[in-house]
């Protein structure tokens, strides 16, 4: 019996084997569910510039092909045991075509993960047979050109831990306000919520899974008194309700979110003071209630962790948080546009890690601490529109990394301190409205990035010393130097170093802004006179290509050199003591948009050339010395009295002051052609009159009868002097 039993085992041992080793492996992708893969797959092309957010493209779909097993796919993950197709990350595929609502993936009906985030579907609205999809736990849809309605049978899905629908278009997605009310009432399992840019339009949410751990709602249309109930969500790490209507206060108490890493509560209509429980929670590390009307002191920060502070365009007062300089790892702090006084302390330079120090627009006195130059990693420093006075005495040091440095508006005064040539990165300087005494310093343009130079509203004074230096002030973009005491001749070389003004900005990436920031929502602001108005520009697009060199004391000629800066959109050198003539060579600055040579010397006629210029749209001659008649067509036609007044030798259209003729009128091509006709055959006649001339002299001196010759002179003065007596 033993011995049988032995022999069943040896037989059956190899099956056994063979069972046991096939039950831990994966089972193979049904062959339906890898068609059915392939089927999505052909929908769509792979477009590597499907989504502006996606560096680096992850092209998962070219793994697939039918000579592998699906389950090994990029972005495709199987169950071990049934080998079902339960989750699909496709998430910066490149993917870009038409989602259709009967799309094949609705087949695999085991999905329990769908991220189809930062892909292009090219305005397809979302199937309502997600829904169907009853196992899903996360479902991601953001930022793939989704449009409409969300479906309501979202709200089907009950075991959702994870849903992210956000858009960046505020007008491609909506929700419905019942879809909405479904949603809190049945996705009670949610973990992450993010309908960023959905149009929810609705007053403030109350019933929020328990479970939450980020809710995302910014930009949502939401209104009302701002949610409480929200402050009561304690696993909550991730809280942003940003660019809405929400009014009232914040609750006083928010001690329960000993979780919450990011708030963002900003551009809404909150108001009343920051309650001094949020200064105290324990995890925060973003900060963010800027734009509201929140006012009062800051209480003092209890949270070490703290990385971003943001809290401009509000009404706060009082000096700056001694304790909020005592954040070790604070890396963005950005208190401008409010009531802020006191001086700047020193113990700012204790923020080894900031980036970003912005402190604009607020009361604050004194002097500009010496150790700024000293932050290592700094990259923008604004300190514009206070009462900050003295010296600026800070030494930038050569490690550092300034990319920004604004002091416009306070009350500085003395020299441009040398140590900025260390500043190699620097691409924005703006000194202006300030006290500064200090010839112009040409040394600048060795920084080799600078593109925005403003010393505008100063003493500065002498001339503007020619630079000798090829590269200086290659890049610069904008040089404001209006309103100083500069003198001298207009720097031609200077002029012939501005590489970066010798070509049209649509040649080279024109929608960037010069030495933008975006933490923060940080921008470069710069005042600037253009088309005659004062300014004052959010961000400097590298199309923004200025000269203003105003109200100084500038004289000599004009350089036809500056018709080399074809890519200029603003000229403006009025309030000088400039003369001479308008190069002819301006009609190549086939872009510019205002020209103001106003109240200067300038004499001779407005160049006809210059009404080529078709984007001109603001012109200022006025307070000159011009004669002769006004060009004539184009924007010319466009241009009022005002732009030609205090010049007594101009006349035509607009001037009452007729020039006669058909002077000054544009011709057409017939005209032009039958002018050069004309001229043709006035030197024909000349060349044969002159030949015809001199046979007739020979023949004279070779006869010796001039009585004749005499008889013919008399007959032709005559009838000269009759035509002469008809004008």
């Amino acid at each position: 019996m033993g011995c049988v039993k032995l022999v069943l085992f040896f037989m059956l041992y190899p099956f056994l084997c063979q069972l046991a080793f096939s039950s831990s492996l994966p089972h193979l992708c049904p062959e339906d569910q890898a068609l059915a893969l392939l089927q999505f797959k052909h929908m769509f092309t792979i477009n590597p510039n499907a989504s502006d957010y996606c560096i680096p493209l992850n092209p998962s779909t070219l793994s697939w092909n039918k000579s592998k097993d699906c389950c090994s796919w990029d972005g495709v993950h199987c169950e071990k045991t049934t080998g079902q197709v339960i989750e699909l990350d496709l998430y910066c595929s490149g993917l870009q075509g038409k989602f259709h609502s009967n799309s094949s993936l609705f087949q695999l009906s085991n999905l329990r993960w769908i991220d189809l985030s930062y892909n292009d579907f090219s305005g397809s609205l979302i199937s309502t047979k997600f829904g169907e999809l009853s196992s899903l736990t996360h479902l991601d849809l953001s930022l793939s050109s989704f449009t409409g309605l969300i479906p309501a049978e979202i709200s089907h899905l009950s075991k959702l831990q994870v849903l992210s629908i956000s858009s960046d278009d505020p007008y491609g997605l909506r929700l419905g306000s019942y879809s909405y009310e479904l949603l809190l009432k049945n996705l009670t399992q949610l973990r992450e919520l993010d309908l960023d840019f959905v149009n929810i339009s609705s007053t403030n949410p109350l019933n929020f899974s328990s479970y939450l751990t980020t809710l995302r709602l910014s930009h949502t249309q939401l209104r009302g008194v701002f949610p409480e109930r929200v402050f009561h969500l304690s696993n909550l790490q991730y809280l942003y309700l940003s660019s809405n209507s929400l009014t009232g206060p914040i609750p006083s108490n928010v001690s329960g979110l000993q979780n919450l890493q990011y708030l963002d509560l900003s551009s809404n209509y909150l108001n009343g003071t920051i309650p001094s429980s949020i200064f105290s929670l324990p995890s925060l590390k973003y900060f963010d209630l800027s734009n509201n009307s929140f006012s009062g002191k800051i209480h003092q920060f209890k949270s070490k962790t703290l990385f971003y502070v943001i809290l401009k365009k509000n009404q706060l007062q009082g000096p700056i948080p001694k304790s909020l300089l005592d954040q070790q790892d604070l890396q963005i702090l950005i208190l401008s546009q409010n009531n802020f006084s006191g001086q700047i302390a020193s113990a700012i330079c204790n923020l080894k890690a900031l980036m970003l120090l912005d402190l604009g627009r607020n009361h604050l006195n004194g002097t500009i601490p010496h150790c700024l130059g000293e932050m290592s990693m700094v990259s923008i420093l604004d300190l514009s529109n206070n009462y900050l006075s003295g010296t600026i005495n800070t030494t930038f040091n050569a490690e550092n990394l300034l990319l920004i440095i604004n002091l416009y508006g306070n009350k500085l005064k003395g020299k441009v301190p040398a140590s900025l040539i260390n500043c190699r990165y620097l691409e924005f300087l703006d000194l202006g409205n300030n006290e500064l005494n200090d010839t112009f310093p040409s040394w600048l343009g060795g920084l080799p990035g600078l593109k925005i130079l403003s010393l505008r509203s100063n003493k500065f004074h002498g001339p503007i010393s020619d630079s000798r230096t090829n590269n200086s002030f290659a890049q610069i973009r904008v040089i404001d130097l209006t309103s100083n005491r500069f003198s001298g001749n207009l720097p031609v070389s200077l002029f012939e170093n501005f590489q970066a003004m010798k070509i049209i900005g649509e040649k080279s990436r024109t929608r960037e802004y010069v030495a933008d920031y975006y933490p923060g929502n940080y921008a470069n602001t710069l005042i600037v006179t253009t088309k005659g108005l004062d300014l004052e520009l959010p961000r400097v697009l590298n199309t923004e290509v200025i000269i203003n060199l105003s109200r100084n004391r500038f004289e000599g000629y004009l350089p036809s050199i500056i018709g080399d800066l074809v890519g200029l959109r603003t000229l403006n050198l009025s309030h000088n003591g400039l003369e001479g003539i308008i190069p002819a060579s301006l009609h190549q600055l086939s872009v510019l948009e205002s020209l103001d040579l106003s109240s200067n010397k300038i004499g001779g006629e407005i160049p006809q050339q210059l009404a080529s210029l078709t984007f001109l749209a603001v012109l200022n001659l006025s307070h000159n010395h011009l004669v002769g008649c006004i060009p004539r067509g184009k924007q010319f036609d466009t241009f009022e009295n005002s732009s030609y007044q205090g010049n007594d030798g101009l006349c035509g259209f607009p001037l009452s002051k007729d020039c006669g003729g058909d002077y000054g009128v544009p011709l057409d091509d017939e005209e032009e052609e039958g002018d050069l006709i004309c001229w043709q055959a006035i030197l024909m006649g000349f060349g044969c009159g002159l030949v015809i001339g001199l046979s007739i002299i020979y023949i004279m001196l070779s006869t010796h009868y001039p009585v004749w010759f005499s008889r013919m002179v008399v007959k032709f003065e005559h009838k000269i002097d009759t035509r002469m007596k008809r004008y």
